[in-house]
């Protein structure tokens, strides 16, 4: 069996003092997606903020490649091969695209043949980009670095769902280039696609560890997962409404 390239062994993680995050153990193969899912509010920003050391972990271990990084400041682990995309989107407006790429160092050559959007704008400021583009830009920045693993954080937040195929098609271009790719995502069907393993939280804790296959397709499952008990029947939730 292969050695996951990212674990993590009872993990606990605060936001601003308060435990949010609570005895998460999960691994990320090498050269595949691995899918974090649940509702709003269960803890999935928290546990990636921990990994990439923007939280504290105040419990467990992270273990990059066999080696702990959890107290490692988060330079030194973007250093070790951590790379993370976060939610909001985070480029350098005010720069070009490609100002953009070379504050990260490294090949930009690769990005631009995974984005061939960007080298078509890469004398462009940043904050000219579409939303998309610009978390394309923000995957491609993460890119630049040469990381073993990838953190995304909802890259298809407030994007159109055409944009959002692109954007899961170069997830799997990054698979195809040996990188381990650790996914959040609110679309979880697109997710469950493209993954290999899932893990679902709720309420900070492991509530599902399991295959993507067994997941796909189960909207059913999947709510009772999230919120602990099966979706109300539509027939019984009209008469309620009514009453």
């Amino acid at each position: 069996m292969t050695a996951p390239v990212l674990s993590l062994r009872g993990v606990g993680v605060n936001r601003r003092e308060v435990p949010v995050v609570h005895d998460v153990s999960l691994d990320v193969a090498p050269g595949a997606v691995t899918v974090v899912l649940g509702a709003n509010g269960a803890g999935k920003t928290t546990l990636m903020d921990g990994i990439a050391g923007l939280a504290p972990v105040t419990s467990g271990t992270v273990q990059l490649d066999g080696w702990p990084i959890g107290k490692l400041p988060t330079y030194r682990r973007a250093q070790a091969g951590l790379g993370y995309v976060e939610q909001a989107r985070t480029v350098f407006r005010t720069l070009t695209v490609e100002q953009n790429l070379l504050v990260a160092g490294g090949d930009l050559g690769k990005v631009y043949d995974l984005f061939p959007e960007l080298g078509n704008r890469r004398g462009l400021q940043a904050g000219h980009l579409s939303g998309g583009e610009q978390q394309m830009l923000a995957l491609g920045r993460t890119l630049v670095s040469g990381p073993k693993v990838v953190l995304i954080d909802e890259m298809s937040l407030g994007l159109a769902p055409v944009v959002v195929r692109r954007l899961m098609d170069a997830v799997g271009d990054l698979v195809g280039l040996g990188i381990a790719v650790l996914l959040i995502e609110q679309f979880a069907n697109l997710a469950l696609d493209i993954g290999t393993h899932a893990y679902v939280l709720r309420k900070g804790r492991v509530v599902h560890d399991g295959p993507c296959a067994e997941l796909r397709g189960r909207s059913e499952r999947l709510h009772e997962f999230y919120f602990g008990l099966p979706p109300a029947p539509v027939a019984a939730a009209a008469e309620s409404e009514t009453r």
